[in-house]
């Protein structure tokens, strides 16, 4: 296990050093306590979305054993802990009253927390819409952003008093992407660009929870949006302005409505009528905002029968993660300097909300899981950082993704994200060399 070339007194010393998580991927008890289906639910029942045919149904059954999860960060060290809240644990139809067993389940979550030292950060929606919702048009349905404000509404009076750091929503260019346009995540629609209502949607659901979330007395109020550079393969026209595309499609859909208050002019056509009396509720003023990074994207200008103004193309030169994702740490510092280049001062103060890979993990036989590459990966990112902090950019935290190995999405149990390992079979916890080399870190 190598040693951090990031040391902890290169980062002040208010610096918040987390994880995260999300319910889908961790909780299990997918059928306890009153929980209603969710869309994801849905789509692993669904033969061929998911690989091997897996399920969350047990996951990491965090759900039984977060007090022994809550033990293993406070062995970490970490000063904050991010996890989302299920809405159909709350509210099983998405609408009307609480479920009393749901809040229940959190309030035992957040009350260990707090008793450990480490401070609960909530996202309110990480991707499981409740079936009913989506039935009734889900995020192309201006009303589900009316229930997601009743549901904040719910969980700012029952946790304001213990939670001081909120996240409405969870990367939403995922949802309308690879939920809405694309079809690989649930609810599986393959709308292409007319998935971008979708988008609309979701920033008027923020905007809505930010509101809903102050009204009850809720501390910092932020975002957590997933951004990545965009590289045209050329520098010629025609890829520069499918490289523009793009970036509006991932970035920009979300970022401007939130921070400038505006939407880019590509986009007036693809939005739902009446769209513009609604951005001064999503530029609602937010006390954070949460970068989620992974990865840059190369594209090129479309080829003949391409329906999108855009051609993606594999980001080359770059060792790949088992999940397939070049490893540019570069790509990070770029981004974070673009994003103070272009929004300045209407820029609050950044938390890395999520930054991690996948490798490939196992146990060995004296009981240990040695993962170099994630350690390299993370000590990189996170001297990406340091780098972004000194051009001027005011980062605030980071939170690994992931604590735990979990279920991811439709790739199922394969990709494993965890500076802790998941014996899926026994659900034996085994923290690998990467926890070991983040807790050094944070202990400085």
């Amino acid at each position: 296990m190598g040693d951090t070339s990031v040391p902890r007194h290169s980062f002040p010393n208010e610096f918040t050093w987390g994880v995260a998580t999300a319910s889908f991927q961790i909780e299990g008890a997918t059928r306890a306590d009153g929980r209603g289906p969710s869309i994801w639910d849905t789509f692993t029942g669904t033969p061929g979305k998911i690989a091997n045919g897996e399920n969350a149904d047990v996951t990491a059954d965090h759900y039984h054993r977060y007090p022994e999860d809550i033990a293993l960060m406070r062995d970490l060290g970490v000063d904050a802990y991010r996890f989302s809240f299920a809405w159909p644990r709350i509210q099983a139809s998405g609408s009307g009253p609480a479920n009393p067993a749901g809040l229940d389940f959190y309030d035992r979550l957040v009350d260990g927390l707090c008793e450990a030292g480490i401070a609960p950060v909530a996202t309110l929606y990480h991707w499981d819409l409740p079936q009913p919702l989506e039935d009734a048009g889900g995020w192309l349905s201006r009303d589900t952003a009316e229930r997601f404000a009743d549901y904040a509404a719910i969980l700012g009076e029952r946790f304001a008093d213990r939670i001081t750091m909120w996240i409405p929503i969870n990367e939403p260019m995922v949802t309308t992407v690879y939920g809405y346009a694309i079809g690989e995540y649930a609810p599986g629609r393959t709308l292409l660009l007319d998935a971008i209502p979708t988008a609309h949607h979701q920033n008027l659901a923020h905007g809505l929870g930010v509101r809903a979330l102050r009204a009850a007395g809720a501390g910092s109020v932020g975002t957590a949006n997933n951004h990545g550079p965009v590289w045209p393969v050329t520098g010629n026209d025609a890829d520069r302005a499918a490289a523009r595309h793009l970036d509006v499609l991932l970035n920009r859909l979300y970022a401007d409505p939130v921070l400038l208050g505006r939407y880019p002019e590509e986009l007036a056509t693809h939005l739902p009528e009446g769209y513009a009396e609604d951005l001064p509720v999503i530029a609602e003023p937010i006390d954070f905002y949460g970068v989620n990074y992974y990865e840059p994207q190369a594209v090129a200008a479309p080829g003949e029968g391409n329906p999108l103004p855009f051609e993606l193309r594999q980001v080359e030169g770059y060792r790949r993660t088992t999940n397939d994702s070049p490893v540019v740490p570069g790509a990070f510092r770029e981004l974070l300097t673009g994003m103070l280049r272009d929004y300045g001062d209407a820029l609050p103060p950044i938390h890395i909300t999520e930054n991690g890979c996948a490798c490939a993990d196992e146990v060995g036989q004296d009981g240990t899981v040695h993962d170099p590459d994630r350690v390299d990966f993370l000590d990189q990112h996170l001297d990406a950082v340091r780098s972004a902090m000194a051009e001027g950019v005011d980062v605030r935290g980071y939170f690994v993704w992931s604590l735990l190995d979990n279920f991811e999405w439709s790739k199922g149990y394969a990709p494993r994200f965890g500076l802790v390992h998941v014996d899926y079979d026994t659900l034996r916890r085994t923290p690998k060399d990467s926890y070991h080399w983040y807790r050094k870190l944070i202990d400085g």
